[in-house]
């Protein structure tokens, strides 16, 4: 349920200053005493990748005029929002007609059109779930699909993908996120963006940087380590960047090392455009993402959201003399650059385009996506897949409830949500029995079933975005009322499957011993009843890998302050973690049941050693052992022996996936780029690679070294 908070009152108060703002009009004309000339601009690699294929020399030479012509408060109009238009069903940054500038519209869309609209369309799973497809190809057709939602409105930047590490799985939005890796989330976040932005849409990466707790997500100071800060919490925006060009970038809430986001120039300037020369435009986070005028601007913001109390104080600093108006100029060049770049002053925005949503096509991909990120953790005596002509009982406080996920930015208003129950009941006849208790009846009902099929977990009341929503969750356990539930049917029936539902991960271990079998199905979006039934029906083998841990008991991993105002955040969380404490997880990253049985083999190596730029191919052999035609996801671990720092036990590097009918075999190769085992040198201040050997070991979960190699960087 909403929070009616501070934060809440100044959302609706953004929303109806929209059309009554005291901003001066971003087309007011030329001031005709004013002679200034902007400098030119010479474009480079960076800027070139960043148009693609349009003529990069010709638009910043227009960018030059542009500039040479607008005054300084339409400049300014031009680096702000005008907050939510319910006409245009976005939030907007207003442009300037007189020069051909369109501005923007934004929309979040983690997992489809937002709620904000009050537009109808599809859900699709949460990040999370698609995080456990682990198969970029997929990711990529659902930011594909979302941006033509989006822009079936007019929408031309998407507040998404959300590339958080999750540090711990109790932080409220980690179902916004992919999981727990770096390297995992890089893959799918590339995705999402190349997705998102083959459609013309804008994606943003956010939340730049180390932002991975919500209650105190506006206070609180992250202390992190330059080491920490380069090998955990950049690499997966760093390809996102350089590999996925991403239009935009969102800055964070949060303090890193005691600067505000929007004012860490070691990130925003540094970094993202420094070194990994970000040609695009940074905008901050909502509301109270902004610290300042003059401060952020020159750290690197470019676009003040989604008003401009801060941004608009730059037209008497400009004429104080505090700043320079050159200053100014290179930071609406990204933003001008991002609009003609993506050909926004050429395009008609639709009034509405009802076909492109809630289509065919994209129900049917939401359905996919759940079933592919659906995760068998347990599946005892064969209990899965269910006969067809089974009777099945149905209980739990997830059973008949359309539950999509978090009421917070990314919420969707779906057309329609199929439920467990709804699911189910297309295939077989089933006994709803709601509550959390059995009496004799109840008892009786469940004895009489062949199958016993409990849908519980997390809602919307347990976890999500802060002040909007419900925040971080309070423990990683089950609610007790569901555990006494499952533990009651559990004793009364030899066949009770528990599908457990929310945004990561669920401490298990104190009760799943006694079932059977286990589901772990996320926030399955529109069409997560359907795909429920498709699992545990047997239509599908289950393939969603686990994209986090799920350890024995929270106090595995390290502490989650969401009180504090100062966090620290070490170098080991996730398995990383519990391989360096010699601790198992209940569930292991990578992790995932299927109803067939795989074999690995005949591990080889390109070569034996390589050199700090270069890439090995390891090739593996893989054999469907089962009866059933089954998706298998094989994963490159790599240590480093002998290293001159402390590391991670192993960290993934590398993954692909196969698929096989019964008795098939065929070869995965794992691209291992040498690049990816760098370590940050904190005397040279830069990446390096180690030259020293490395142990390579391919699984199929992080704790899974069956096959095992060796190899030198020279």
């Amino acid at each position: 349920m909403l929070r009616f908070s501070p934060i809440l009152i100044v959302v609706a108060l953004v929303i109806a200053a929209c059309d009554a703002r005291d901003d001066a009009p971003a087309d007011a004309g030329p001031d005709a005493f004013r002679d200034y000339r902007a400098e030119p601009f010479e474009p480079t690699d960076a800027t070139r990748a960043y148009c693609g294929d349009r003529d990069d020399a010709a638009i910043e030479a227009r960018i030059t005029e542009i500039l040479s012509t607008l005054t300084v408060d339409e400049k300014v109009a031009l680096m702000h929002g005008g907050g939510y238009s319910a006409t245009e069903r976005s939030w907007l940054v207003r442009g300037n007609e007189r020069v051909g500038v369109p501005g923007f519209r934004m929309l979040d869309g983690p997992r489809g059109l937002s709620r904000f609209t009050r537009v109808p369309a599809t859900a699709f799973p949460v990040a999370m779930m698609r995080g456990a497809t682990w198969d970029p190809a997929l990711e990529r057709e659902v930011g594909a699909a979302i941006a033509r939602e989006v822009r079936s409105i007019g929408v031309d930047v998407l507040l998404a993908p959300t590339i958080n590490v999750l540090r711990h799985p109790r932080w409220g939005r980690a179902q916004e996120t992919y999981g727990e890796d770096s390297h995992h989330m890089g893959a799918l976040g590339v995705a999402f963006v190349q997705g998102a932005q083959s459609e013309g849409v804008i994606a943003s990466a956010k939340h730049f940087a180390a932002n991975s707790i919500e209650n105190t997500r506006h206070e609180v100071d992250v202390v992190i380590d330059e080491r920490t800060l380069r090998e955990v919490y950049l690499p997966h925006f760093r390809r996102v960047v350089i590999e996925g060009r991403v239009g935009s970038v969102m800055s964070a809430y949060n303090r890193v090392n005691g600067l505000y986001c929007d004012q860490q120039s070691h990130l925003l300037t540094d970094i993202l455009r420094g070194e990994w020369q970000f040609a695009g435009f940074v905008e901050s986070d909502w509301i109270l993402g902004t610290h300042g005028d003059v401060e952020s601007l020159r750290a690197g913001l470019d676009v003040e959201m989604p008003l401009g109390p801060n941004f608009r104080r730059l037209v008497g600093a400009i004429a104080s003399g505090a700043l320079e108006e050159r200053e100014l100029d290179a930071s609406l060049r990204r933003v001008l650059r991002a609009q003609l770049c993506f050909g926004l002053d050429e395009r008609q925005h639709p009034v509405d385009e009802p076909s492109q949503r809630n289509s065919a096509e994209h129900l049917a991909l939401a359905r996919e996506v759940a079933r592919r990120g659906m995760v068998l953790l347990r599946n005892e005596g064969g209990a899965l897949p269910i006969a067809a002509d089974a009777s099945i009982v149905l209980l739990g406080r997830n059973a008949d409830v359309e539950n999509i996920g978090d009421l917070g930015s990314s919420s969707v208003m779906p057309q329609g949500v199929v439920t467990a129950l709804e699911g189910l009941g297309e295939r077989v006849t089933v006994t709803h029995v709601p509550g959390t208790t059995l009496d004799a009846a109840a008892e009786a009902t469940v004895r009489a079933a062949d199958v016993a099929v409990i849908v519980t977990g997390l809602d919307a009341e347990d976890e999500g975005e802060a002040e909007i929503a419900a925040g971080d969750r309070a423990s990683l356990a089950l609610r007790a009322e569901e555990v006494a539930l499952i533990r009651a049917v559990a004793a009364v029936h030899d066949r009770v499957v528990v599908v457990l539902e929310g945004g990561s991960a669920i401490t298990t271990g104190e009760w799943d011993e006694e079932i059977e079998a286990l589901v772990l199905a996320f926030y399955p979006g529109s069409e997560g009843g359907r795909a429920i039934a498709d699992v545990l029906f047997g239509d599908v083998s289950p393939s969603g890998r686990l994209p986090f841990s799920i350890p024995a008991q929270e106090s595995d991993l390290p502490e989650f302050d969401n009180e504090s105002h100062t966090v620290e955040y070490g170098y080991l969380h996730g398995y990383r973690h519990l391989a360096a404490n010699e601790t198992p997880a209940r569930y292991p990253f990578g992790f995932g049941l299927s109803y067939s049985t795989f074999t690995l083999s005949d591990l080889t190596l390109s070569a034996e050693t390589t050199s700090a730029t270069g890439t090995l191919q390891a090739t593996v052999r893989v054999t469907n052992d089962g009866t059933v035609r089954a998706r298998e996801t094989v994963q490159a671990y790599v240590g480093a022996r002998g290293s001159s720092v402390m590391r991670a036990p192993y960290d993934l590097r590398a993954f692909a996936q196969i698929e096989l009918a019964a008795g098939e075999s065929g070869t995965v190769t794992l691209e291992l780029r040498a690049e990816d085992l760098a370590y940050w040198n904190a005397t040279s201040s830069r990446m390096e690679v180690e030259a020293i050997e490395y142990e390579l070991r391919v699984g199929t979960h992080a704790e899974d070294a069956r096959l095992t190699g060796t190899f030198r960087v020279e």
